[in-house]
């Protein structure tokens, strides 16, 4: 399972129960650095899997979830270990950042 579709029923369960690090893609259809973001993140979660999940969570259609973690801009990543989370990225950013920042987690 290398990428996951969150929402707020699933949210809290997926994450409490991954036995890997997942990095939580908040999004939303309408968000131009989200379009470029999205493809990026399939792209690691194929060269990650095993070792990293990657979720998506809509911030339209599960807002909730986004306003627990006080998500006011997008796309924020949010990366969960031990269903804690761990590091915080605001804005779009190159493939190599993600690889190298989900490496050393």
């Amino acid at each position: 399972m290398a990428e996951i579709t969150l929402t707020d029923e699933n949210f809290n369960d997926i994450i409490q129960k991954s036995e890997r690090p997942i990095l939580v893609d908040f999004w939303a259809e309408w968000c131009g650095p989200c379009q470029i973001t999205g493809p990026i993140l399939s792209e690691v979660a194929k060269e990650m899997e095993g070792k990293v999940d990657i979720g998506k969570l809509n911030v339209e259609t599960n807002p909730m979830t986004a306003n627990m973690f006080k998500v006011n801009s997008i796309p924020t990543m949010i990366v969960f270990k031990g269903g804690k989370p761990i590091e915080a990225y605001v804005g779009a950013r190159p493939k190599d950042f993600f690889i190298e920042r989900l490496n050393i987690i």
